[in-house]
């Protein structure tokens, strides 16, 4: 699903970005306005995902034009959420694969009592760190 809320954005002394998002509420900060968005579009991601999976309705998005600004220099915009590529990042349901092993390779592993499937977990998560 996608979603749509408005969130404050205040500029800090030290140049970062504080972020307040009144549906919620919840607040958030970040490095920079784009570092800000990406983390309140974080944060408010985690926050339906929390609420749909103990079965609430997420709240109703507030109109930009009700939401004061609470600090000078500040801004409401509103910030695009994506459920799906959010929660993708984050799903542990199992997927079944099929794979081929030299026998050798298979007897010395079972001999050592390895679980093949977080091994392979572990390989492949050392392979796509950046």
């Amino acid at each position: 699903m996608k979603y749509v809320y408005p969130a404050c954005f205040y500029p800090e002394d030290d140049g970062r970005f504080s972020v307040m998002v009144p549906d919620f509420p919840l607040a958030t900060f970040g490095d920079n306005v784009a570092d800000a968005m990406y983390m309140a579009a974080d944060a408010i991601a985690g926050r339906l995902y929390l609420a749909l999976d103990e079965g609430e309705k997420p709240p109703k998005a507030s109109s930009v034009k009700d939401i004061p600004i609470e600090k000078e220099g500040g801004f409401v915009s509103l910030v695009y959420v994506d459920t799906e590529v959010f929660w993708a990042a984050f799903d542990e349901k199992p997927v079944k694969k099929t794979l081929t092993l030299p026998s050798w390779l298979n007897q010395a592993a079972e001999k050592r009592n390895i679980n093949f499937s977080a091994a392979l977990k572990e390989a492949l998560l050392e392979k796509i760190a950046l």
